[in-house]
C-alpha cells in the first residue's frame, strides 16, 4: 500500500503562500515580457542517448573466424570468394569489429596519430565522439557541436569540422579556439557543409547539400540560400571561398588522390528522387590553380544503395562507403585507381563514412549508424587527410 503524502505544517503558513504567489506573478509578468521579444531556438537537438536493454556487443562480429567471410574478393567469375587474393582487406588474422556503439547516427571520422584516437560526429545527439585507440574508451569530445557532419585534419594537426546548423566549416585550433572557415558566399549563408579534405597547400575543398536544414533531426529547419548546391575551394588564411563545381544534384563525400592529382566527390542526388545519381565522380585536379576538369564517373553504386564517404589509400585505390539500399551491400568498397571493384567488407548497418587510422595507418574506422567498426588492412590510408 503507497504511504499518503503530507506536508509539515509549517508548509502551508501564510508567509509562505504569500511566498509563492509573489514568485507565480513574477514568473507570469517573466514569461509575458519574454514573448515580446523574438526568441533564438537551440542550434540543434542537444542530445537523447540511445537506450538499449540489450546493447550491441564490442569485439569481432559474430560468426567471424580467419579469414573472416565479412570480407569479399570480387572476381571476374562474379562469384564472391572470401580470403586474401585480390583485396588489400586482408591482413592475415584479423576480423571485422564493433569497437564502439550507442550513437544515433555515427559520420565524420578522422584520425589523431599524435593522440591516437578517432574523432566522429553522432550528428542527431548533436555531438563529436572520441574514441581512444590504446584502451577503447569511449567519450564525448564536443557538445554541442552544430550538428558536425564531415571532419579532417590539417597539416597543422588541427580539427577541420563541417557543420549542419552552424552552416559553416571551422578549425579548431590547438588552443581548443574555434575559428571559423567559411560561412558564406556571395553574402548569402552556405546550405550546410558536409565534408572536407584539406591539400598539401593548406587549401580546404568542402561540399555543400542542402541534408542539414531539411529538419530538425540532424539541425535545424532553414530555407537554402545557395541556389546550387556546390562544391567549394577555400583558402583559410585569406578567406577567398570558390566554387569548384555546380552541377551536382547532391555534393556528399570527398577525398583527394595521394598525390593531390585527382579529386573524388560523391554525388547522392538519389535520395532526392529516383532518376537522380547515385555514383562517385573524378576530377582532374590542378591544386595550385585551384581548379577541377574533365569531371567523369568513377564508380556506380547499385540503386537504391548510396555512397556517402570517400578516402584513397597510398597505392591510389579508392575505398567507399555503402548504405541506405539491398542489407547485403552494407559496408565498404574497394576499388583500383582505375574504377574496377576489388571486394566488400560486409558490416550488419548503414554505413555511412570511413578514415584510415592506427600507427601505421593500416587500420580501416567505418562508421555505422549506431556504431564505430574497425578493421586491419593490408593497406596504407594515403598520408593526406
Amino acid at each position: 500500500m503507497a504511504t499518503p503524502l503530507t506536508l509539515p505544517t509549517h508548509a502551508l503558513n501564510r508567509r509562505n503562500l504569500m511566498k509563492g504567489a509573489a514568485a507565480l506573478a513574477a514568473t507570469a509578468a517573466t514569461a509575458t515580457t519574454a514573448s515580446a521579444l523574438e526568441t533564438e531556438a537551440p542550434l540543434g537537438q542537444l542530445g537523447a542517448p540511445t537506450m538499449s536493454t540489450q546493447p550491441l556487443p564490442l569485439g569481432p562480429l559474430p560468426g567471424s573466424v580467419y579469414p573472416d567471410s565479412h570480407l569479399e574478393s570480387a572476381n571476374k567469375s562474379g562469384k564472391p570468394t572470401f580470403g586474401p587474393p585480390g583485396f588489400p582487406a586482408f591482413a592475415g588474422t584479423m576480423a571485422v569489429e564493433r569497437v564502439a556503439t550507442g550513437m544515433r547516427w555515427a559520420e565524420g571520422p578522422v584520425y589523431f596519430p599524435a593522440g591516437r584516437y578517432v574523432l566522429f560526429s553522432d550528428i542527431p545527439n548533436n555531438r563529436i565522439m572520441r574514441f581512444s585507440e590504446d584502451d577503447g574508451h569511449l567519450s564525448v569530445y564536443r557538445q554541442p557541436s552544430m550538428n558536425s557532419n564531415g571532419n579532417t585534419i590539417d597539416r597543422e594537426g588541427r580539427l577541420i569540422t563541417c557543420e549542419h546548423s552552424g552552416r559553416r566549416v571551422t578549425r579548431t585550433e590547438l588552443d581548443g579556439s574555434i575559428t571559423v572557415i567559411a560561412d558564406k558566399f556571395n553574402g548569402k549563408k552556405l546550405n550546410s557543409p558536409n565534408d572536407a579534405v584539406v591539400a598539401s597547400d593548406g587549401s580546404i575543398w568542402f561540399t555543400d547539400p542542402i541534408y542539414g536544414i531539411g529538419g530538425y533531426y540532424e539541425g535545424v529547419k532553414a530555407e537554402p540560400e545557395q541556389e546550387k548546391h556546390n562544391v567549394f575551394r577555400v583558402d583559410p588564411k585569406s578567406g577567398d571561398i570558390r566554387v569548384i563545381a555546380d552541377d551536382f544534384v547532391e555534393p556528399n563525400g570527398i577525398a583527394l588522390s595521394p598525390d593531390e592529382k585527382k579529386l573524388y566527390v560523391i554525388d547522392t542526388g538519389f535520395t532526392d528522387g529516383p532518376d537522380n545519381p547515385s555514383h562517385i565522380r573524378v576530377f582532374d585536379l590542378d591544386v595550385t590553380a585551384g581548379k577541377a576538369s574533365n569531371s567523369k564517373v568513377f564508380a556506380e553504386m547499385p540503386k537504391p544503395s548510396i555512397t556517402d564517404g570517400v578516402r584513397t589509400d597510398r597505392d591510389g585505390r579508392v575505398w567507399l562507403s555503402v548504405g541506405w539500399g539491398d542489407p547485403n551491400e552494407n559496408g565498404v568498397r574497394g576499388y583500383s585507381p582505375q574504377g574496377e571493384l576489388l571486394g566488400k567488407i560486409h558490416i550488419p548497418e548503414t554505413v555511412a563514412n570511413l578514415c584510415f587510422g592506427g600507427q601505421q595507418r593500416n587500420r580501416l574506422y567505418i562508421c555505422g549508424s549506431t556504431s564505430l567498426y574497425a578493421v586491419y588492412t593490408s593497406a596504407q590510408g594515403s598520408m593526406k587527410p
